[in-house]
């Protein structure tokens, strides 16, 4: 139903990159401007790292994959020529420094490597939390300056056994991963030699989400509260080890935890597997601070896709962070003593609540505090269930799976398993609150 997969010992893939990496750059002339980026674009001047596995294909070979994958690149970056510039800071005066995206055309970077494993050697659930996977997106081979960086970079991976994985970096301000994925299945229908038309012309006008004039925060917005005295950071012995595992749920123990949040019913309305999930961990997450204070209250961030949330909505296909957060908050006994139902139920309201007036004012008060202000993580769980990413069609296949390569204390990513309809959590604590979650997570199945 529900059980811990742990990092295995194989933590070092003994990856070679065969070729200095190179960039890729758009087929065709593009124009050189500057792109606006918005307040919530402004937050994520960070990398994220992911990793697609693939089985052998006797007609797609990784040499071939290689080279339709560069071929695909050079095609999609003409839409996406953003993605093959550069970021740039725009001093409009000596208090307002703004991140732009200058289009340069200078590429996007491109790497080929190849492992001395098989893929039968990672396991049969490929367990994110294994430290060697980080090999299968190097990043920082980047031998230039930090101004000079592509804003993505892809990594082809062979194995031995004729099997491959593409490694998918990029910046943060480039794409959420709605974006991403969508940029990943239009880059997709130009690998094929009968090329593909695209799954969406990307919209990139951030200006749809810049701040009103004059700006209007009209709640209270905890998600960017400051900390509060008694709260120990992030779990947080200074120093203490990090231990990262995957909480796998397969449909069984979906159902399980549905039929709970309903007391066996079924007759609270739709219950989502993102709530019932998210309410578990976070309350797993919670009791097993090292702040033990049941009167403390712990506040759980729910990533909200606001796209649809807007009036009018955004397109479906803007590709800029059309992602905010949606604060629950409960005091760590009611998160230990209440019905399963009730937690859920926190969990559900604080995402209903989420409209267009809460969304704008959040992008207001970004923009009042630009540079002061940031989202107070206690804990946050970010579903990619819904990105794309193992629905893409490539001409080699869809994906075995997908994952993400780096692991935050803060965060816990839901992303598919290997097995339809399976939910992994991925989850990284301090050594000794990891034994107390995995307590806590495997109790709740068996009371």
């Amino acid at each position: 139903m529900a059980s811990v997969l742990s990092s295995p010992s194989l933590q070092d893939l003994k990856v070679r990159v065969e070729e200095p990496i190179i960039l890729v750059s758009p087929n065709e002339k593009t124009e050189r401007r500057s792109i606006f980026l918005s307040n919530i674009d402004q937050m994520h001047n960070y990398y994220v790292c992911t990793a697609h596995f693939f089985n052998g294909n006797a007609d797609f070979p990784p040499a071939v994959v290689a080279e339709r994958l560069k071929m695909g690149l050079e095609k999609v970056l003409v839409p996406y020529d953003f993605a093959a510039g550069r970021l740039k800071t725009n001093e409009l005066d000596s208090t307002d420094r703004r991140l732009e995206i200058d289009c340069t055309a200078a590429g996007v970077g491109f790497v080929v490597a190849s492992s001395e494993y098989s893929l039968h050697d990672l396991g049969d659930d490929f367990v994110f939390s294994n430290l060697g996977f980080h090999y299968l997106a190097l990043d920082n081979l980047w031998p230039g300056d930090d101004e000079d960086r592509p804003l993505c970079i892809f990594q082809v991976t062979s194995f031995k056994c004729g099997g491959f994985a593409i490694g998918f970096v990029w910046n943060h301000v480039l794409f959420d991963g709605m974006g991403a994925g969508k940029f990943m299945a239009n880059l997709a229908t130009q690998a094929f030699v009968d090329e593909k038309p695209p799954e969406a012309i990307p919209c990139n006008d951030r200006h749809l989400l810049a701040a009103r004039s004059p700006p209007v925060v009209a709640f209270k917005h905890p998600e960017f509260s400051k900390k509060p005295d008694n709260y120990d950071g992030d779990g947080g012995l200074v120093g203490d080890s990090l231990d990262s595992k995957i909480f796998k749920l397969n449909p069984s123990a979906v159902n399980y935890l549905k039929d709970k949040a309903n007391n066996g019913t079924r007759t609270e309305g739709k219950i989502t597997t993102y709530n019932v999930v998210a309410a578990l961990i976070w309350r797993c997450k919670a009791l097993s601070s090292n702040c033990m204070d049941r009167e403390r209250v712990s506040t759980l961030l729910t990533s909200i896709d606001i796209r649809q949330r807007l009036n009018p909505p955004l397109p479906a296909s803007y590709c800029g962070n059309a992602v905010l957060f949606a604060p629950a908050s409960a005091e760590c006994k009611h998160l230990e003593n209440w019905p399963f139902l009730e937690l859920v139920k926190v969990v559900s309201d604080g995402i209903k609540g989420f409209n267009d007036e809460y969304a704008r004012s959040m992008i207001d008060l970004l923009g009042i505090n630009r540079g002061k202000v940031q989202p107070y993580i206690e804990y946050n769980v970010s579903s990619w269930m819904k990105l794309g990413f193992d629905e893409v069609v490539y001409p080699w296949g869809k994906p075995i799976c997908f994952g993400p390569l780096r692991t935050v204390t803060e965060t816990c990513f839901l992303f598919p398993g290997v097995v339809d309809g399976d939910v992994n959590a991925l989850v990284s604590l301090p050594t000794v609150e990891m034994e107390r979650f995995q307590a806590y997570f495997l109790d709740f199945f068996h009371p």
